[in-house]
Parts: structure tokens; sequence; C-alpha cells
């Protein structure tokens, strides 16, 4: 669902009733398009989001804390001059559209108590989030825009702050019945429900229409002609009181595998019994749960972006060379034919002279004997032709044996950069892409990577579970952690799991010296399914004990070689809620 005026008027509810005079401790950025403003009120601490970036933007209150770089963005620098320690006073919504507006008690350069607010105005690509003074003047923006940006509405220091224009509509929240049927009546009759009440009041996301509209009718895309005009009206006015009496249903909507796709302020219905839906007591608990994973691979792609490109490239590059390698191979299964030709020239040279192009032999390789037209060089003597073919049928001979050393070279490079690419599809934060990106510069791709210069960075340390037998279990989050896991942190009588024959994480389960139980061994190899490229059910994981595993000399990181393996078979757990972590 989109941030529409509702939701922003039920997270302003909610920051009002549980953040009442909330004092600002602390102000970061951990993004470029978002501010995060640590609160205190009361018993409570929490943290109001301000996002106005073009994928995700929203308000909210989160109990969820981020990862922030080194250096806060000059934006984030600023607001802390201005609101470190001040206290929010006032919220509001103008004209109930997507905009807050939170006024501040500050302190000026001198010492003395002043008002600034802050607006945030959630209007998808362009959202902003704009500091004002006690006059409405702008005194900063994280998003500037002046008149080449745009003619109608400037965003600039020193110019006074204007609300964005309201759309002829009528205000949601207003009930009056017959200003709802005048607007019917005079709407077109074959159009939509759902495009009648978009159409005709403000602030009301299309997800909602369609609940609505599907309360009213039972079906969604219904024509005005064939819905019951009281029937709907009352439905309206349900959904109008609901706001008004600020009865929220905080809402998340999970398709079949796992994933949250859609939240609301209240309950859904029109989806049916496909969808899975989850109720939260807050719409911080709400947003948190639909926004992390999101904003999680949001934020690793951007940091990533070189490595996904680099990796892009390699993998390109790599599969364009197989292919020809492969082909190259197949043409060199025709070195026993080259072999052939050369004995029947040799048999028939008492025949052939020099200048002749071709001549029909007897092939007695064939148990029927036929007659075959070889084809010669006429440039050549009938003795040169000959030699001519088994210099063909040698380099043939040296040729397969060279493409087959180089495509199981290649294969295996292929198969590392697959395994970074899953490595880096699961990574968690920043300092996982960091460790995934000296990987790769240790691993020969340094000049790839601009201008990167490696130094000590923290490492960190593997993902721990606990089975419901209380084993531990270790996890790699990339192929260089995947070596230190299994060969440096791990004692020989562990066992070691792998998916077979994909890109994985190597998974310890630590046995301490008892021999774990069958629920222990199961819940590891859903572990290793889990992390890994495996979809669906009967995944096929190996494990044996860490003695067993080995690794080459010279190989790139994460690759090993193992013996005396099992193979289980369990189904990949769409998530990790049933697992415990240490």
């Amino acid at each position: 669902m989109a941030f529409d005026a509702c939701m922003m008027r039920c997270v302003l509810d909610e920051l009002s009733s549980a953040m009442p005079e909330a004092r600002i401790e602390k102000v970061l950025g951990p993004r470029n398009d978002e501010i995060d403003m640590q609160l205190h009120s009361g018993k409570r601490s929490a943290r109001l989001v301000f996002n106005v970036g073009p994928n995700a933007p929203r308000l909210q209150l989160s109990e969820r804390a981020k990862e922030n770089p080194k250096t806060p963005p000059n934006f984030c620098m600023l607001l802390r001059k201005y609101f470190t320690g001040a206290r929010i006073v006032s919220v509001e919504q103008p004209h109930f559209d997507r905009i807050a507006r939170i006024g501040v008690s500050c302190y000026d350069e001198m010492g003395f108590r002043e008002l600034k607010y802050i607006v945030c105005e959630i209007m998808g690509k362009y959202a902003n989030l704009i500091v004002l003074d006690s006059e409405d003047k702008v005194l900063a923006a994280l998003k500037v825009i002046d008149f080449a940006a745009s003619t109608v509405r400037q965003v600039l220091p020193g110019l006074k702050y204007q609300v964005p224009a309201m759309q002829e509509k009528l205000h949601p929240l207003t009930l009056d019945r017959a200003a709802f049927f005048e607007k019917l009546s005079a709407f077109p009759t074959e159009r939509t429900g759902e495009k009648f009440i978009t159409s005709t009041y403000s602030g009301i996301a299309t997800q909602i229409a369609h609940e609505l509209v599907y309360r009213a009718t039972g079906d969604v895309d219904v024509p005005l002609c064939n819905i019951d005009t009281e029937g709907f009206y009352s439905v309206f006015e349900e959904w109008q009181r609901l706001l008004i009496n600020r009865d929220y249903t905080p809402t998340l909507v999970i398709d079949t595998q796992g994933k949250p796709t859609d939240y609301s302020y209240m309950d859904i219905t029109y989806l049916g019994d496909s969808m899975k839906k989850l109720h939260y007591e807050s719409f911080s608990e709400l947003l948190d749960a639909y926004f992390e994973e999101r904003d999680r691979l949001e934020h690793i792609n951007q940091r990533a972006r070189d490595i996904t490109t680099l990796l892009n490239n390699a993998v390109a590059r790599t599969e364009k060379k197989l292919g020809i390698q492969r082909a190259a191979l197949i043409d060199s299964e025709r070195g026993e034919e080259y072999k052939k030709l050369g004995d029947l020239i040799t048999a028939n040279l008492y025949r052939l002279e020099r200048g002749m192009d071709s001549f029909t032999a007897t092939d007695y390789y064939d148990e029927s004997c036929p007659e075959i037209e070889i084809k010669l060089d006429p440039r050549l003597y009938p003795s040169q032709n000959a030699q001519k073919m088994y210099k063909q049928y040698n380099k043939c001979k040296t040729a397969k044996v060279v493409l087959t050393e180089q495509i199981s070279i290649w294969e295996r490079e292929l198969s590392y950069l697959s395994s970074v690419r899953d490595a880096l599809s699961r990574a968690e934060c920043e300092q996982d892409v960091l460790e995934i990106r000296d990987e790769l510069y240790r691993s020969g791709y340094a000049s790839r990577l601009r201008g990167y210069k490696p130094d000590k960075q923290k490492k960190i340390a593997p993902k721990q579970f606990l089975t419901t037998d209380g084993k531990t279990v270790l996890v790699g989050r990339n192929n260089t952690q995947n070596d230190y896991l299994t060969f440096k942190l791990s004692d020989k009588g562990d066992i070691w799991f792998h998916v077979k024959d994909m890109p994985g994480s190597h998974v310890i389960l630590v046995t301490e010296g008892e021999e774990p139980t069958d629920r222990d061994y199961t819940e590891a190899a859903e572990l290793a399914a889990y992390h890994s490229t495996a979809t669906g059910e009967g995944v096929e994981v190996d494990y044996t004990r860490v003695k067993n595993v080995k690794k080459p000399q010279g190989s790139k990181p994460g690759y090993v070689i193992y013996k005396t393996n099992y193979t289980a078979y369990v189904k990949r757990p769409l998530d990790l809620s049933n697992f415990k972590t240490e």
C-alpha cells in the first residue's frame, strides 16, 4: 500500500500518544535519504524515522537500530546542530495530506529558546524533509528545489515555505451524506467504485478503495451501475468512523513465500484466503516488519553496486569463454577421424599423385567397407597429405587434454563467482559487503574494483543458531568466513554441512564430543539449505565430519573437497523464525 494521508494520520496519532513531548537525544543519518531521531519520553525510547527515498518514503516510529556510516551526511550534521536536546511540542497534518508538520522547541546560538518546524512531505519520488523557522522560512532542506527544477514551487533556504497545492477533492473524514450521493450521481456509472472513491476523496490509497468496494459488493472491479448505493455509503461511512474514532487494526499481508507484500491500518479481506495476515499492536511494529527486509536489500544494493556489476561481467565473460572452449572440445573429438584419413591415404600412396584434389578409397574401419571420397591438397605430395592429417590428429589429441583441464578450471571459477553472488544476496549489513569486497580483492579482482584499498576491518562472527535440542550451529557469511569456520574454528569431530553441488554456506553442527540427535542433524541441514541457492522440497544436503573436509592447495576461498559423506533430503525453510539465535 502507498503511504497515503490516512496512514500519515495513524502514524502521527501514535507519535502524539506514545511519545508526548518527546526529547530528541540523537540525530542519525543511516543513509543519504533517511534521518533517524532518537526520542525519549517518560520511560520509553524509540526512533522517529524520516525516509524520503524514492522507493519507500515514510514517517514512522521504530524500535530497531540501524548501522550508521562513519561520516554522517551533511544534512544530518545540520539537524544535530538544530535539534539535539530539543523537545517536540506539536504534531500536525496540514490539509489532511501526506505532510507532517512537527513543532520543536530548541535553543538558538545565543542560548534562547525558539520554535522550529520539521516538515516531512511523503510525496513519492518528490518526498522531502524541510526545516523551517518560527516564521515558516526555509532554513534547510534535504532536497533543494530551485527554479530550474520547478517553476511552480521552490524549496530554497530563505524562501517562505509553501504547502503543496491541494487537489480539488472532498475531505475523506467529513461525514456528509448529501455530498457523497451528489458526487455519486454525477460520476460516470460505467466506471468502477474504486475510481469513484479515489477520484472524489483525497488521501485514500487504491488498496483501501478496493477493500471498501469489496465489502460493499463482494468483488473489487465493480462498475457503479452494479453497486447498491445505500450499501456502498454504509461501508464508506463505517470506514470514516474507523478513522475518526482511531479504531485502527495495523495489518501486515504475507504471501505464500513468507514475504510481506502489503500493509494497512485496517483489516484487509479482499485478498481472500490466499494471503496470510498478521495483526500488530502498533504501527511502529507493523512498518518495521514490512520495511526491514526492503530497507536492508536496498541499502546492500547501494553499497554493493560495484560488486554486483563486477560479478555480472565476470560471470558473463566466464560463461562466454566456457562456451567457446566446450565448442572447441567437441571439435577435438574429430581427432580419430583425422587419423583414419591419414591411414587411408598412406594405404593408397601407390595410387596417388601430386596435383590430385581427391580420390575414392575403401573404408576398412567400417564393417560394411563403404567407398568414401577423401579430399586432398593438390599442392602437396600424397605423403605430405597423410602427414597433414596426422598433425591434425595430434593437435586434436593435445587440445582435448588442454581444453578438458581449462574447462575444469573455468567451471570452478564460475562456481566461485556464483558462491560470491549467493553470499552477496544474503548480506545483512555493510560489514558483510566489505568482507566480500575484500575477498574479491584478494582473489585477483583488485583491478576491477575502482580505487579499492584493503584496510584493517573489524571481522564479524559467523551466524549462530540453537537447535531444538540445544546444539549450536554456526553458519558462514561468505567464502572467506567459510574457510575460517571449517578449518580454524571447528573441531575435527564436528559435523560439516553443505548443499549438494550448489553455492551455499558452510554449516557446522558443534557436537562438543557428543552424538547429536536426529533432530539436530535435520535442523542443521535445513539451515544449510536456507543459506544456499536451493529452493523447494527435497533439497540435497551433504554432511560429514569436519576431519573429512580438505582444501586443495591454491584453491579459491570456500572451495573444498570431502569424502565419506552422507546426503540428507530436507525442505528449505521459508524463514528462520523457528530457529533460535544465540
